[in-house]
């Protein structure tokens, strides 16, 4: 488990329902955690407990949704955690690896 982020947990909002690579979600503000893994795809989750510090007290039955996403290399480095949109995708950049989640409306 890891809270996708630095100290406090990061956190996503929704103003209405989307769909996350497909799969429903009610609008309303998330932290996002995910699981990693050395190899094959990882999970990305939005839990309704967005309000805490890491991910020590991190409660799975919590989770609103869970959707696997594909790890990607980069030749580049990014030294510093970014979350950028294009279009309908977020992307995640951190040292070498890139992945991507879909938002859509509902």
């Amino acid at each position: 488990m890891w809270r996708t982020g630095a100290n406090e947990a990061t956190t996503i909002e929704f103003n209405t329902d989307v769909t996350i690579n497909g799969q429903a979600l009610a609008a309303g503000k998330y932290g996002l955690f995910s699981i990693p893994r050395e190899e094959g795809e990882w999970t990305v989750i939005f839990n309704t407990e967005w309000n805490q510090w890491g991910a020590y007290e991190y409660d799975d039955t919590k989770d609103a949704l869970r959707v696997d996403v594909s790890p990607e290399m980069q030749e580049q480095s990014t030294e510093r955690l970014k979350f950028s949109v294009e279009g309908e995708e977020v992307i995640f950049n951190w040292d070498k690896v890139s992945w991507a989640f879909s938002v859509a409306a509902a």
